[in-house]
């Protein structure tokens, strides 16, 4: 369960942590890839339309030299040097056949770039309004054929990229801005421009020629300054859209920091409760580290809580769960652990290295708890688990991948509840107590089958009058006859029966196979005695017990006479209405009723002034360790006169010597019971017994 409930929490704690990650590296991502796609867009268009107008402009140069040269015009140099053109001109193959101006175009790096958006209203001199239908057809058909493009050979900072578009070399761009000196042939600087970056464009003259001409990339101050406007608001939007987003995301750790905090604290004490004791203890055994340590489970019980909620009040009881739970803390070290458990239970994880080093330590500790109030004196219970280093089969230390800190503390608590005495105590859990629970579970396993297929068996011990050796009755004992175990003695069960309430079904049980016993004996023709069945205290919440014993006589055809109910003294201690009301009527239907194990605690005298019964059973412990001077046997003697003046007949059981039953003849007891004239014995054995009649 505690593995479980780790990796909710784990799970849950990665959604908390690894969800808000991935929206921060999301949002931030989509924020900058939008803004950085505006940016890209804004100066890819800008780029687009300084080419598109350089294109135009050296078409322009190109079909006036294509128009004149047709003409036969010699003057087509001393034309176009009053435009202020540099051009090469180059055959088919590439070759410079004439050159206007300086030649700084580098021919090797040439590339194909596209033109976009190109329109036939590219504006002209009015002069030229004749070439101006034949340049919008160039510039129209460059709409869907690249054009190419070279670099300049002294200043390279626009070239071709190879996919469809230019490049500018910004490195170079910062040099020039800083004031780098690329020559002043190559790169002017003008009022009307940021600055002019050369490049060549090729435009076809005809089928054998091809005229270069040198364009410029102008770059505007309004330019610049909007593409770094541009550039400022895409990394001040992105950054405000992150912080905002970060924000956020430390809100919301912050905020599930919180919840575990209020998740994993206690109500009672504020401090830690048993939820995060068992993730924090199960995350500190399991690590590689610690595999070669020891560590030991508490369960540490305030006893005297309740007293002192009652003589005081449940909030100043409060208030000394959290005195003790500082206590207790302040006791551990860096990687020990406490918390709350529930009511006056706390649990604590130590680090040890030996048992006595162990107890020792715990032993300083309810020392200090039992001095945290002047006023009281405090005792505590302590039940202890210890977990070993862990190796595997071959010595090798590993990993505890498999503890389960709810079942060492449950150990714990199986070890503390062997405590009973009034004052401070420790119980180590150890093998013997994992031997006890698999045998209660064994037993709770196989309780209802072996009901079912009849394993449970009556023995009988006889009842002999002391003074004629006569039988006089006997007393119905089970036995557990096992497949499996063998032969189980009662010792060994019915206190189980007892705590789980299976004891109500054996009850009816014995009582049936008593009956039905007598029964067939009678029809045999046995001079049958009074038989005596133990009915458990459990029963006498019941109202209509009485009705129910008699339900189960009757269906075997038993005489009541012959059935006598037999209640432990400690059943006169529940309710004694109810306890008297059914006496009266199992006497009413002739049933005879006797208190078991009188003077086995401390018995009351107003029981047998009270309840009307037909048989006190003698403890045995009267007739064990006698120390000689004689006071046990005044008791009895005082005993036996007591039930005969109550009209009462007395039933001395466990007498096991010669002395003790001449004494008890002399003293008047009725009957005797014990190994002095039988043990208990198979039902076989007691129909010898009642055949011959006398010990």
């Amino acid at each position: 369960m505690a593995n479980i409930k780790e990796e909710k929490l784990r799970k849950l704690k990665k959604s908390y942590i690894g969800g808000s990650f991935a929206g921060f590296i999301i949002i931030g991502t989509i924020v900058f890839c939008l803004f950085a796609s505006l940016f890209a867009v804004f100066g890819l268009y800008i780029m687009d339309t300084k080419l598109r107008d350089e294109y135009a402009r050296v078409s322009k140069t190109a079909e006036v030299y294509s128009i004149l040269k047709d003409a036969g015009n010699d003057g087509i140099s001393r034309i176009l040097e009053n435009r202020d053109n540099v051009y090469l001109i180059t055959d088919a193959d590439m070759n410079v056949i004439e050159t206007h101006g300086k030649n700084t175009c580098d021919l090797s790096k040439g590339g194909k770039i596209d033109i976009l958006e190109f329109t036939d209203d590219v504006a002209v001199p009015a002069d030229e309004e004749g070439i101006h239908g034949h340049i919008g057809s160039m510039v129209e058909k460059a709409r869907d054929n690249a054009i190419t493009v070279y670099p300049d050979t002294e200043v390279a900072i626009i070239t071709p990229s190879g996919r469809g578009r230019v490049m500018i070399d910004f490195v170079k761009l910062r040099s020039i801005i800083s004031g780098a000196d690329y020559g002043s042939d190559a790169l002017s600087l003008q009022q009307a421009y940021f600055v002019k970056l050369p490049f060549w464009i090729d435009i076809p003259v005809d089928a054998n020629h091809h005229m270069i001409c040198k364009a410029y990339f102008n770059i505007y101050f309004r330019e610049l300054a909007i593409l770094s406007f541009l550039a400022v608001m895409v990394v001040i939007l992105t950054f405000v859209t992150l912080i905002f987003v970060l924000a956020y995301i430390i809100k919301t750790v912050r905020n599930r920091k919180r919840m575990n905090e209020i998740f994993f604290m206690d109500e009672t004490t504020g401090q830690h409760n048993w939820l995060w004791f068992i993730t924090n203890a199960e995350r500190e055994l399991k690590k590689k580290h610690n595999a070669d340590k020891k560590y030991a489970v508490l369960d540490v019980v305030f006893v005297n809580y309740r007293n002192f909620c009652v003589c005081h009040s449940v909030e100043e009881g409060d208030k000394m769960l959290c005195r003790i739970n500082d206590r207790i803390q302040g006791f551990l070290g860096k990687h020990e652990l406490t918390a709350h458990h529930s009511a006056s239970h706390f649990a604590v994880l130590l680090e040890y290295r030996d048992r006595d080093e162990l107890e020792d330590r715990i032993r300083k500790m309810i020392d200090d708890l039992e001095h945290i109030n002047d006023e009281h004196k405090f005792y505590y219970w302590i039940g202890v688990d210890r977990i070993p280093e862990s190796r595997d089969e071959k010595g090798r230390v590993v990993r505890r991948d498999n503890i389960d800190v709810e079942k060492e503390f449950n150990n714990a608590g199986a070890a503390r509840a062997t405590l009973t005495v009034e004052d401070s105590a420790i119980a180590f859990f150890d093998e013997k107590m994992v031997e006890e629970q698999r045998w209660i579970d064994l037993i709770n396993e196989n309780q209802m089958r072996a009901l079912a297929s009849e394993e449970f068996v009556v023995f009988y011990q006889p009842k002999y009058d002391p003074r004629t050796r006569e039988l006089k009755g006997a007393e119905a004992l089970i036995r557990w006859m096992s497949p499996e175990h063998g032969m189980i003695s009662p010792g060994r069960f019915i206190p189980i029966f007892e705590k789980n309430g299976f004891i109500t079904k054996i009850d009816h049980y014995m009582l049936a196979h008593v009956a039905r016993d007598q029964r067939r004996w009678l029809d045999a023709g046995y001079d049958c005695v009074p038989v005596s069945v133990n009915v458990s205290r459990a029963h006498f919440i019941e109202s209509d017990l009485a009705e129910q014993i008699k339900g189960i006589v009757d269906d075997a055809g038993t005489p009541h006479d012959l059935i006598e109910i037999e209640l432990t003294e400690s059943a006169f201690f529940d309710d004694k209405n109810a306890l008297i009301s059914t006496i009266k009527k199992l006497r009413e239907y002739g049933f005879a009723v006797s208190m078991d194990d009188f003077g086995s605690g401390y018995s009351s005298l107003n029981s047998l002034k009270e309840m009307p019964l037909d048989v006190l059973k003698l403890d045995a412990e009267f007739f064990r360790n006698d120390d000689g001077d004689g006071r046990g046997q005044i008791v009895v003697s005082e005993a036996i006169r007591l039930a005969q003046n109550l009209k009462m007949r007395t039933v001395a059981e466990g007498v096991e010597e010669k002395n003790q039953v001449d004494f008890l003849a002399e003293q008047g007891c009725d009957m005797i019971q014990g190994f002095y004239f039988a043990k208990p014995m198979p039902k076989d054995e007691y129909e010898e017994r009642m055949n011959n009649k006398t010990a």
